[in-house]
């Protein structure tokens, strides 16, 4: 891909994802239309259409855009496994507050259009399991393929307590992710595989 494809690239998807979480804190997920986030964004229809199927897949490219930066922040290799996924996932939920009342407003939709959570799922597997390699954990197999749905269970428990906890120190989202992340690692334990 050439530097200049890379860069409009980038620069539809900020705008495109500027856009859509705007419209979507103003006026709800599910009334947003593609046609809405084209006029907001200043970005045709036939260019959006290049690079984005639907409004999941803006979800999906924001989502893509937020294991980039937790993963370039991934450090601390000699730390147990489930210190480094407790400060991965904690970065993870750090950057999801510069999107807070927009990210509320899109799951917020979900429970009206259940569809959207099956839509979503495989995406938050896939970044799990990239979180999990961070860590140098094996997710391939059955007992890999177990992880990843652990540690996506972990999180989106963990997202509950986030959406509902408005503290600045992020407290109850820190000791619902810490209690989640003991009981998966005890689960993960008795997997006989």
């Amino acid at each position: 891909m050439s530097e200049k494809t890379t860069s409009s690239r980038v620069s539809v998807d900020e705008k495109v994802i500027k856009a859509a979480f705007t419209l979507a804190r103003e006026l709800g997920w599910e009334t947003v239309t593609l046609k809405d986030i084209s006029d907001e964004s200043g970005i045709s229809l036939s260019e959006m259409r290049n690079y984005f199927d639907d409004k999941t897949d803006i979800l999906v490219q924001y989502n893509k855009q937020l294991d980039k930066k937790v993963l370039a922040s991934v450090n601390g290799q000699n730390e147990p496994v489930r210190d480094q996924l407790f400060e991965i996932l904690m970065e993870r939920f750090d950057l999801l507050n510069e999107d807070r009342e927009s990210l509320k407003a899109i799951l917020s939709s979900f429970k009206r259009d259940p569809k959207q959570v099956l839509l979503s799922w495989p995406h938050l597997c896939r970044s799990m399991s990239w979180i999990l390699e961070a860590v140098g954990e094996d997710t391939r197999g059955i007992k890999g393929a177990m992880k990843v749905a652990g540690l996506s269970g972990v999180y989106l428990k963990t997202l509950k307590a986030w959406i509902e906890d408005d503290s600045v120190d992020m407290a109850a989202t820190m000791a619902a992710l810490d209690k989640s992340l003991k009981t998966a690692d005890e689960w993960v334990g008795r997997i006989p595989i």
